[in-house]
């Protein structure tokens, strides 16, 4: 029976009741042309939605100073709000829960298509080729792609901008309401701009915004609070990384990060609080590691989500014995449209190509991975 499948038992989530514990995972894949979301998205999101199962989507920018990665959307624009309509649409019409991540890349969103020994031109992503805003001057170490091009960091925040980001944040979550999305995820963690606050590796401030724990987490929280305002808190959840170090973003104290975190959020009354996993300190690999996300699951008040290349063992595990209520998928996911009939039946999964995860091509390693049966 499938009660005795804990992933597949269902969950209350604020107002929503989901029928099942698996969650598609917001997956950057590149396929959405200038910033604009495309139609081939409909079908990519149509895939993978069940009767009552909750689908986060990709990271999505908050405004032009916000992208980091060739054809991600964004949700700041009037076009860009009727192209997320009709992908919307066709994820509540097969009974999907779904949410828009919405996010900054802060200092990792310059990048100059340029060889390694011209000097530094604009920034590709900045509308007017203007350096990037974090919370600090520290540049993220330049990276040479493949091809010779090279990916520059050039990062600038002053403390009178702040406010202007919060804003943009509060109306990316209003757009993504009118496109009718479900809710927002706010996009805090694997070393993007709220993260850049939160860890001390990379804030070096010394206004009221860097320093002391308090101070790194005000960003972020002021973030969480406009947009709860704006929405409200029942349709706004958060995903965290304090246990990782992606894109030069760690932090001396994870533990205390994440329960600090966790515990501020409780006042704001979100619907989720979704955090990666101590053992995924960088990104796909995992690592021994004595922490564990039980003391933030305990100290949460609402759904608690986890992630970090969970199988169908290991998830079920973490659902039956109160680690979590959601277990969040990524790669295994994209793979496998129909993950949660597969985890239900214990089917054998398909593996997934990582070169086709970020091709703009609208079909292959996107809408092409074949479903266990034609008919499902």
């Amino acid at each position: 029976m499938t009660s005795q499948i804990p992933l597949i038992t269902p969950h209350k989530m604020g107002p929503f009741q989901l029928s099942h514990r698996i969650v598609l995972a917001p997956l950057t894949r590149s396929r959405s042309y200038n910033g604009v979301p495309q139609p081939h998205a409909i079908l990519y999101y149509s895939q993978r939605t069940t009767t009552g199962g909750l689908l986060i989507a990709e990271a999505t920018g908050v405004s032009d100073t916000a992208q980091g990665f060739p054809d991600a959307p964004g949700i700041w624009t009037k076009e860009q709000v009727e192209a997320w309509k009709p992908i919307v649409d066709a994820v509540h019409e097969k009974g999907g829960i779904f949410f828009c991540q919405i996010w900054h890349a802060g200092r990792t969103s310059s990048y100059r298509p340029k060889a390694v020994a011209e000097p530094m031109q604009s920034s590709k992503f900045q509308p007017n080729g203007q350096a990037s805003i974090s919370s600090t001057d520290k540049p993220v170490t330049p990276k040479q792609l493949a091809n010779g091009e090279v990916i520059e960091y050039s990062p600038k925040l002053e403390t009178n901008e702040i406010s202007k980001i919060v804003n943009d944040f509060s109306l990316a979550a209003r757009n993504a309401i009118e496109a009718g999305f479900d809710g927002v995820e706010i996009h805090g963690a694997h070393g993007y701009l709220i993260e850049q606050f939160l860890k001390d590796e990379v804030n070096d401030r010394t206004d009221q915004y860097g320093g002391s724990i308090e101070n790194r987490c005000r960003f972020a929280l002021e973030i969480v609070e406009a947009v709860s305002k704006e929405i409200g808190p029942e349709r706004v959840g958060i995903r965290l990384s304090p246990f990782a170090n992606y894109q030069e973003s760690g932090d001396s104290n994870p533990e205390e990060l994440g329960l600090y975190l966790v515990n501020a959020l409780n006042k704001f009354g979100i619907v989720y609080c979704h955090i990666i996993e101590p053992r995924m300190i960088q990104v796909g690999e995992r690592a021994d590691t004595p922490h564990s996300l039980l003391p933030p699951r305990k100290a949460f008040n609402n759904t608690f989500i986890v992630a970090g290349g969970y199988d169908r063992e290991e998830g079920n595990k973490a659902v039956s014995t109160g680690y979590t209520d959601l277990v969040a998928h990524g790669r295994i996911f994209l793979a496998n449209p129909d993950l949660p009939k597969r985890f239900e039946l214990d089917a054998p999964l398909n593996k997934y190509d990582r070169s086709t995860f970020y091709t703009p091509d609208p079909v292959v390693g996107y809408t092409d991975y074949p479903f266990l049966s034609n008919s499902d």
